[in-house]
């Protein structure tokens, strides 16, 4: 990779690092801000869902709506506004204030992920492009697994602004660093709406969102119900649970670069959701088993879960390449996980009313996973009959 484009990839996961941060810090922060602001539980928690919304439904149209030729400018532009507005959060004196910022913070974070991948890998080298997106991905990660920890010990000793500041902070010096850094990017191509409105019924994208939707639900969904899944194995402290699903998170992240580089993504999206599956299922049975067995299936768990969108927005990008709107792909895929997300926690939520036990929960997520699992295999039908179709004598 050369200096110049490691340098940007860098950069950019630290910003990453920053949104991992904000995307999950807040849910931490709820005791705090209510009593800070005398507000209940309830109302606290939307700001949760204020960022997440506009994380995942603002982003999409705000990269459709930047045109081709700004995009390194939209790149400083959405970064710059994801620090003002998690400055401003840290600053404002009402709730309703402080709401109206985590939504401008998660639209802004949703758009700068989506461009800054795009950035990155059109800086790259073509043999690069996966380990460029894994460093990226390996960097929200790492913000979710490392920083939000981080952040919740500031909140508890200096107030829950400490952890905005700091996200402020990070956000900072990654924008300064690739305003520095940032080389010239690739000349791109004007996408008239028209075009950039065809994703929507680009059947090898539906079926790429499709199956990061399926492995979201199964994945993201279960992670809402790890503790009660702990709990019904005995008294065992689930924080230690919760470390190795995100260390193995973080590997897994980092480490599928290389593979993505080396074998095709569909093949290795096939084989990410097996495993997914596999560790799911497997999990109620190596819990009974023992406590010590149990971290096999949820380290495996957090490696594939996160590891699986490296694979995923490569092929995204490479299906848009030729429209030139791959940076709305990606920015559809963090659409997609964010709302496969949701759907696991309120389903699972409604699963457990009707007393459903919980072992039987993560049973069905393994099974959504093989769902997901048997899509990437249609899909890979699809493609090799059209190959076959298109080229008869090969």
């Amino acid at each position: 990779m050369a200096r110049g484009s490691q340098s940007t990839t860098y950069l950019v996961a630290i910003g990453a690092f920053a949104l991992g941060m904000a995307s999950y810090v807040t849910a931490g922060l709820i005791p705090l801000i209510q009593a800070e602001f005398a507000v209940s539980i309830s109302v606290a928690a939307q700001l949760v869902t204020a960022f997440t919304l506009a994380y995942g439904l603002g982003s999409p149209l705000c990269v459709a709506l930047l045109p081709a030729h700004r995009q390194r400018g939209g790149l400083f532009v959405m970064l710059g506004l994801f620090v003002i507005a998690n400055a401003a959060s840290a600053l404002t004196t009402s709730v309703a204030a402080l709401m109206a910022w985590r939504v401008l913070a998660g639209m802004a974070a949703g758009t700068y992920l989506a461009i800054g991948i795009a950035a990155a890998v059109g800086v790259a080298p073509a043999s690069a492009r996966g380990k460029t997106i894994s460093i990226i991905m390996g960097g929200m990660a790492s913000g979710t697994v490392l920083g939000v920890p981080l952040g919740l010990l500031l909140a508890e000793r200096w107030g829950w602004q400490a952890a905005l500041w700091l996200i402020a902070l990070i956000g900072l010096v990654a924008l300064i660093g690739l305003i520095v850094r940032l080389p010239p990017m690739p000349a791109a191509q004007v996408v008239p709406m028209r075009r950039k409105l065809s994703i929507l019924v680009d059947r090898r994208v539906l079926g790429l969102l499709g199956i990061s939707l399926l492995a979201a639900i199964a994945s993201l969904g279960m992670y809402t119900f790890i503790a009660p899944l702990v709990g019904a194995h005995g008294e065992r402290p689930v924080t230690l649970y919760l470390w190795v699903w995100g260390v193995g998170g973080v590997l897994g992240s980092f480490l599928i670069g290389a593979l993505v580089d080396r074998f095709p993504g569909p093949k290795l999206t096939f084989a990410i959701m097996l495993l997914l599956g596999i560790a799911l299922i497997t999990l109620p049975l190596l819990l009974s088993a023992g406590p010590w067995l149990a971290l096999i299936p949820i380290a495996l768990w957090g490696a594939v879960g996160w590891a699986l969108q490296v694979p995923q927005n490569n092929e995204l990008m490479k299906a848009r390449e030729a429209q030139g709107d791959g940076n709305l792909a990606v920015a559809l895929n963090e659409s997609a996980l964010y709302l496969g997300s949701a759907l696991g926690a309120s389903l699972g939520g409604l699963a457990l009313a009707l007393r459903m036990p919980v072992d039987a929960l993560s049973i069905t997520a393994g099974l959504v996973a093989l769902l997901g699992m048997g899509l990437q295999a249609w899909l890979l039908k699809t493609q090799a009959r059209a190959r076959a179709v298109a080229c008869p004598d090969s």
